[in-house]
């Protein structure tokens, strides 16, 4: 592969910028020649001026950016083969017969017309004298990556597709912002958001928002008579203490005779039968709009490097493909089987055979519904006779995390919802000692989805000495039968103590689960922890503030964020923010290192740079601290530049979870709960740590956490984001000669 040619099609989606940027600085750094298609398929069909060079400083500060830097449009022309047959033709005056495209499933549809009639199209060129028959013979086939870029997330060969995350952001701080003004005046809300046929943004909405009701065209309501059920649980609802009422609407919901679901019919129903004002309120291309979040720039970007790579081992007849991440791995599909899957989907729904369609968004859509038809509910189910009733507690320990409050909600609204009483314990473990525990039910946990905090509390002490005595009187007089601990690794310790108890305090044998919730994602068992995404996001919005100021200003600016001494924080907010270097104490911090960085900055801004940003993890090195840093870089730079050093400090901590803890929270605290009744019923006393390991929610035995833990750095031996550094650096670095 020689030439490259790049483009966006469709609707945008935040993170195509991400991804552009980082397809022509992987393709460069590995000689190839890279073209920007603008304007899309159009272009491609238009050529001249619409497909030229693009080179490494053309995708500099476009990473944050929304929309799509080389444009998008629809392109009716491409549907027919005499516009592909234009395309061809323009590409080929260029020499370009390899592709990166990123855009939705009818994007990729046209990727694969083009693809399946490349050496016909090429032929009909070379009959005609478009093209010479040199030339026809240099290019007999085309190689396509693919990349999903929909906010919609309805494309199979990913769990999630570039955009989607952003999306999720806008409705929530719609949705979080509509419950305050709702709450106020007891009013409620209907919330149209996109999605077409594909259900997820609502769903996902509705889980992460708290919503008390919600539609989806995969699987309509079960009722006829589903007006008066849905009215009866919002009456209840009133009745019950709420005060705020949303109903989550999907674009593309209905009935189960295939009647289209409307805001405006719904809204309709609830004043008509309620009696009470009702709003609606569309959200639209709110959604596609604005910056990228963290997880969206950081998606964009591995697929965008893995997409150059695929396409340089690539021999030439390989099939197009699709490039998808499961879990915390970038994966590839065939493009015909994600197309015919996706397809699938919305023809099922389109059929009224919503059991496949379900079926076919896959396990954890299924398990989300669930989970969400449960948490919608007024009230929960009542205790069946005879029932046993478990007594489950819940407690937070660790440093904060956002999303601990909306994993306790789920803990305690599902546990209530099996019959079972749910105790929160006040302040972690010292709360466990002094007996602070009370019963919650079902609207004790009312607004918790959204909260950040701790409503509960949290600390970090260890319980020592004379705490397990009193521990184990706690748990008897409270007749605990399971603990759910929400924390990090002073939580985990905690529980490691209380099993090395056992023989002294019996109380101590009852099932326990511990949820990694901690900024630092640092816990054994779990490749993502409750808060960091937060965390995260937080200290991108910050860094974005501070690289417009220091542009303005010719300045370097040395960001200290948390972590301790777990570098995930540090090296995913460089790679979401293009930052040059990035320190950490996994990688450590030498002289050697730094006098290097402090040559490439002077050499950069003689050149007429005007912006550096440096990223240091809080415990990157105990003599090479960020004031040490900043000092050294200051005396260097002389005149060229000034340098500034930003502490991000506790505001990693604050503000209310992101959509993806808020998801992630919810569903390890499902988990965990069916988890404590089964061993509960099953007569075990086994302590397992719950955690999303490649994709699937993982239990680990507690007694294999010792072996996995480095104890000195309390970190994971194994760190799945290690693998990124050298994409941060080649994406980061100044541009080749």
């Amino acid at each position: 592969m020689k030439r490259l040619g790049v483009l966006t099609s469709g609707g945008d989606a935040q993170g195509m910028n991400a991804a552009v940027r980082a397809v022509v600085r992987m393709a460069l750094e590995n000689d190839v020649e890279v073209f920007a298609i603008y304007e899309g398929y159009q272009g491609m069909v238009d050529g001249g001026n619409q497909i030229r060079p693009i080179g490494w400083n053309d995708v500099g500060g476009i990473l944050h950016q929304g929309g799509t830097a080389i444009g998008s449009a629809r392109c009716l022309e491409f549907r027919e083969r005499s516009g592909r047959l234009k395309a061809v033709r323009n590409l080929l005056a260029h020499g370009i017969d390899s592709l990166v495209i990123i855009g939705g499933d009818g994007s990729l549809t046209g990727a694969q017309f083009l693809y399946d009639e490349w050496p016909s199209l090429v032929n009909e060129l070379a009959e005609s004298g478009q093209i010479t028959r040199h030339t026809a013979v240099n290019h007999p086939h085309v190689q396509i990556a693919g990349i999903i870029g929909s906010i919609d997330n309805d494309m199979y060969g990913s769990d999630v597709t570039t955009g989607s995350d952003t999306a999720l952001h806008r409705i929530i701080e719609a949705t979080d912002a509509i419950s305050s003004t709702a709450a106020s005046h007891q009013r409620i809300f209907v919330v149209e958001v996109m999605g077409r046929r594909c259900g997820y943004l609502a769903l996902m909405g509705a889980m992460a928002g708290g919503a008390d009701w919600v539609f989806i065209p995969e699987n309509p309501p079960d009722l006829d008579n589903w007006e008066d059920k849905m009215c009866e649980v919002m009456r209840l609802g009133r009745e019950a203490g709420r005060r705020d009422i949303i109903v989550m609407v999907a674009e593309g919901a209905q009935d189960r005779d295939g009647k289209p679901v409307t805001s405006e019919y719904v809204k309709e129903v609830l004043e008509s039968r309620l009696g009470e004002e009702t709003r609606i309120t569309v959200l639209g291309h709110v959604q596609r709009g604005g910056a990228p979040s963290a997880f969206d720039r950081n998606l964009s970007t591995l697929l965008g490097a893995a997409a150059v790579d695929h396409l340089l081992a690539a021999n030439s007849h390989e099939k197009p493909f699709v490039m998808g991440i499961r879990g915390n791995k970038i994966t590839r599909t065939p493009l015909d089987e994600a197309l015919e899957k996706t397809h699938a989907v919305a023809q099922a729904s389109r059929e009224e055979r919503y059991e496949d369609a379900m079926q076919q968004r896959g396990k954890s859509f299924n398990e989300s519904f669930h989970i969400v038809r449960t948490m919608v509910r007024a009230l929960p189910h009542p205790p069946t006779p005879g029932q046993r009733r478990m007594r489950i507690a819940v407690l937070n320990a660790g440093g904060l995390a956002p999303g601990m409050n909306t994993a306790v909600r789920t803990a305690v609204r599902l546990g209530t919802d099996k019959g079972h009483i749910m105790l929160g314990v006040q302040n972690g473990f010292p709360g466990l000692v002094k007996g602070e525990i009370r019963e919650m039910d079902w609207m004790s946990v009312s607004g918790w989805a959204s909260q950040g905090g701790a409503e509960l509390g949290t600390n970090r002490i260890v319980p020592s000495g004379s705490d397990f005595y009193a521990i184990a009187r706690s748990l008897e007089e409270h007749q605990i039968d399971g603990l759910l601990m929400i924390g990090g690794w002073t939580g985990y310790e905690s529980v490691l103590k209380l099993m090395e108890q056992r023989q002294t305090f019996p109380a101590n044998n009852i099932p326990m689960v511990c949820v990694p919730a901690t900024i630092n994602n640092n816990m054994p068992g779990a490749e993502l922890c409750i808060g960091a995404d937060t965390a995260l996001n937080n200290i991108v919005q910050a860094v974005d503030k501070i690289k417009q100021s220091a542009v303005a200003s010719r300045r370097v600016f040395v960001v200290e964020v948390m972590g301790r001494n777990c570098g995930y924080l540090a090296l995913m907010s460089a790679l979401a923010t293009g930052a040059e270097r990035v320190y950490t104490n996994e990688e450590g911090v030498t002289s050697s290192k730094l006098i290097n960085d402090v040559k490439e900055l002077i050499t950069g801004f003689n050149k007429g740079k005007r912006l550096g940003l440096m990223i240091r993890n809080e415990n990157a090195n105990k003599v090479y601290t960020t004031a040490f840093i900043s000092a050294l870089f200051e005396e260097e730079g002389g005149d060229l530049f000034d340098v500034r050093e930003a502490i991000l400090g506790h505001l990693q901590q604050g503000g209310d979870p992101s959509p993806f803890d808020r998801i992630l929270a919810t569903r390890l605290a499902s988990h965990a709960i069916n988890h404590i009744e089964e061993q509960i019923d099953a007569g075990n006393s086994t302590c397992f740590c719950l955690g999303q390991v490649g994709g699937s929610l993982v239990f680990t035995d507690m007694e294999d956490v010792p072996r996995m833990y480095d104890m000195e750095k309390k970190r994971p031996k194994k760190q799945w984001w290690m693998d990124l550094h050298p994409i941060a650096r080649v994406l980061a670095k100044p541009a080749p000669h």
